[in-house]
């Protein structure tokens, strides 16, 4: 044997390095841990739970607590959150309050009017706090008007009277509910009949370029006279669904009409009226022709410069298509700057022996997680309440809401619907930024937020027939949790 003291020293050094080299490997091989202590482990997990055939509706399922992640499997379901990719800034969430909504809510009673209220704008309910109404009429109401005599280009008998008696006290009761957080907006369905090119407000026509003027001097009356109300007003739109001519009102812009009434016309105009702080909002149709909207308006700079960003609906699902998020994704990748809102969407074709059917909610599930993993930043129901015919709406344009009256016996009714739209607004709160989701199963589909105070709240939805076990993991921590079938679940954290 080599008796050298240098070579003693050198054995034994080579001795405790691979003694030390074999127990990394060891816990390497036996945990499959994370190399960082997470600051997740040990931390509360809540999970609230809405599920078909159960009780369980916005319910606080169970209480959980992160321990060390191991290693996902294949065979495994598991999603994924990293915190430290955020993408948008959460806007909000609400619903459309027009003059069917008013009507309906006018026939309550007072008792019953506080608790829609509640069930919608508090905390203890499911915190709403965007608010979209109609600029003049809409289909969903007891019939057209506008706020000037026909003929009046100069507006000199605009007036919002008729808004005062119903609608805007509703507003304002809601209103008083949100507080800060109160986005507000409007969009017009159709010009008045004279501006038209069909002497009409339903069936389609175009704006007459002698009214372009005219017309954008509505919506600043509109903003005037809202807030004198005391209704701040967000934004607007420029016009609802502007390719499609409807039985209602209706009016059709194409993508280069619609550009230039807003850098030569509505833009202009609310800046010279001080309106400069306004947000304007283009297209506000289905996701089907979105690019191309955003394409012809966002690429001409003085267009862009007046626009907020694009609003859309999800009725290009009601030939069969698919929802086309694929587009959203491109518009936020090509017009990084510019927003994405969900102005609206509801369950057509009302069937009033359908309150429960559990696909009608998992419709709006699907959207609103892929609308947010799209960019979206905010999200808006269609009317949030209905009577027991889908209406009041003067052309039989029928449809579902969350929250229905019955208006001869004075019940409200809860449809799944207005659950699964829980499970996003009461938890998620204004400003929160979404961060990095993925699921390793199509089974499930999730979203996450954090909130302005560091709470996490990921959203998960099983639309199958069968119950799901999956880890959620984040940053070295994990929960295993289990999905009913047909639920949906916020896990805060």
């Amino acid at each position: 044997m080599n008796k050298n003291p240098l070579y003693l020293v050198a054995l034994i050094i080579t001795f405790f390095s691979c003694k030390q080299s074999e127990k990394t490997e060891r816990l390497i091989e036996n945990h499959n841990v994370i190399d960082t202590k997470s600051n997740y482990i040990n931390n509360e997990v809540s999970v609230y739970t809405t599920a078909e055939n159960t009780n369980k509706r916005l319910s606080l399922d169970s209480k959980n607590f992160f321990v060390e992640a191991n290693q996902p499997l294949e065979t495994e379901v598991a999603i994924f959150v990293n915190p430290q990719k955020q993408f948008q800034e959460f806007l909000g969430i609400g619903g459309a309050i027009t003059d069917a909504s008013a009507e309906v809510f006018s026939k309550l009673s007072k008792d019953k009017q506080e608790e829609l209220l509640n069930a919608y704008f508090t905390e203890e309910g499911i915190n709403y706090n965007i608010i979209r109404t109609s600029i003049h009429s809409s289909d969903f109401g007891l019939g057209s008007h506008t706020y000037i005599e026909e003929g009046d280009k100069e507006l000199k008998t605009f007036s919002i009277e008729m808004d005062k008696v119903k609608r805007i006290p509703m507003i304002k009761r809601a209103q008083a509910i949100i507080n800060d957080d109160l986005v507000f907006y409007a969009s017009p369905w159709s010009p008045p009949a004279f501006m038209k090119t069909n002497n009409h407000m339903l069936r389609g026509g175009k704006l007459l370029p002698e009214y372009n003027q005219a017309w954008a001097n509505y919506y600043v009356k509109f903003i005037d006279a809202y807030e004198a109300e005391g209704i701040p007003v967000w934004g607007v739109t420029i016009q609802n669904e502007p390719m499609a001519v409807q039985r209602w009102e209706s009016c059709i812009y194409t993508a280069e009409e619609e550009r230039d009434f807003l850098k030569n016309y509505l833009g202009p105009t609310f800046e010279k009226n001080g309106f400069g702080d306004k947000n304007i909002v283009v297209w506000d149709h289905n996701r089907d022709l979105i690019s191309h909207r955003a394409n012809t308006i966002f690429e001409d700079p003085e267009a862009k410069k007046y626009a907020w960003g694009i609003g859309f609906h999800w009725y290009e699902t009601w030939t069969g298509g698919d929802p086309k998020y694929d587009n959203l994704k491109n518009i936020k990748e090509s017009f990084p700057k510019m927003n994405l809102l969900f102005t609206e969407g509801c369950q057509e074709k009302f069937d009033p022996t359908q309150y429960e059917r559990w696909s009608n909610a998992e419709r709006y599930g699907n959207s609103m997680i892929n609308d947010f993993n799209s960019g979206t930043v905010g999200w808006t129901d269609w009317n949030i309440l209905l009577n027991e015919f889908g209406g009041p709406n003067h052309v039989q344009n029928f449809c579902f809401a969350p929250i229905h009256a019955n208006t001869k016996t004075n019940e409200l009714i809860y449809t799944p619907t207005y659950y699964y739209i829980g499970h996003f607004s009461k938890f998620i709160e204004p400003k929160a930024k979404r961060i990095s989701t993925t699921t390793s199963r199509s089974t499930i589909e999730s979203t996450s937020f954090q909130n302005p105070n560091g709470d996490i709240v990921t959203v998960v939805m099983n639309k199958t027939d069968l119950p799901i076990d999956y880890k959620l993991i984040v940053e070295g921590a994990e929960i295993q949790q289990t999905i009913l079938p047909h639920a949906m679940q916020s896990v805060l954290y």
